[in-house]
């Protein structure tokens, strides 16, 4: 089985349009890790597209926030204008739908997160020292996370006891048979890893391998869209660095 894993659109239309049209429809299942809304200009576009493809679909903090689930003290001033002008753009339907999200979810050998196992909503794992103290808040195989927007590789090395960053991107598929790990597929509408491309990824269940993919959409479209509604100038700029 192949399952197409994404992360973090954040409202932005054109990429996942991107992706979807990049992966051709070559896979069986999609498992989605969050963050559907913030920053972006199409927050019940990408909801409705979202739902035709009948993923697997979680939660994120700026899901929460826009239901008024955390406190946007906690977002920059940025984000939480964003998530302002999103509450007051959401249809009811969209609303509804964000309302049964979960937080996490477990597929054989799985587990699905938005940002860690140790704290599905909020902890970031962008390094070594943030991953390895989650292994011990899962127990299997592989855990997928978002959040962080750069497409990661963590592996557990059990004999050992050591934890490692696996080399990125990595030359072909990456084999997952071998020591636990912790994958973030990096993110569709908001990359930050310099790359302004949306980031995705390929999980093939039967050659049990992980491919990252990276494909170019309109920034200059979704930039357009972002200063006619009026949302902030740094989030509408950071699009075309991958910042």
């Amino acid at each position: 089985m192949r399952i197409l894993i994404i992360s973090d659109i954040h409202a932005n239309l054109a990429a996942l349009e991107a992706v979807l049209d990049d992966a051709r429809g070559d896979w069986d299942e999609m498992w989605f890790l969050g963050d559907l809304l913030g920053y972006g200009p199409d927050p019940n576009a990408c909801g409705a597209l979202l739902r035709e493809q009948k993923p697997i679909v979680l939660t994120g903090n700026h899901d929460w926030a826009v239901l008024g689930r955390l406190d946007l003290d906690e977002f920059n001033s940025d984000a939480r204008m964003a998530t302002l002008w999103t509450q007051a753009e959401l249809t009811l339907a969209s609303m509804q739908y964000l309302n049964t999200l979960p937080l996490e979810a477990k597929q054989e050998g799985y587990h699905l997160v938005h940002a860690s196992p140790r704290e599905p909503i909020w902890e970031y794992l962008p390094d070594v020292a943030s991953a390895c103290a989650n292994f011990a808040h899962f127990v299997e195989p592989v855990c997928m996370v978002g959040h962080t927007h750069l497409p990661l590789v963590f592996q557990f090395d059990e004999e050992r006891g050591r934890c490692k960053m696996v080399p990125n991107p990595a030359p072909g598929p990456l084999k997952l048979n071998q020591h636990r790990m912790i994958l973030n597929p990096g993110s569709v509408g908001q990359p930050r890893d310099g790359d302004p491309r949306a980031s995705y990824a390929i999980l093939d269940t039967d050659e049990m391998t992980w491919q990252f993919h990276r494909v170019s959409y309109p920034v200059n479209i979704v930039q357009e869209r972002m200063r006619a509604k009026g949302l902030p100038r740094r989030l509408v700029e950071r699009l075309a660095y991958g910042k």
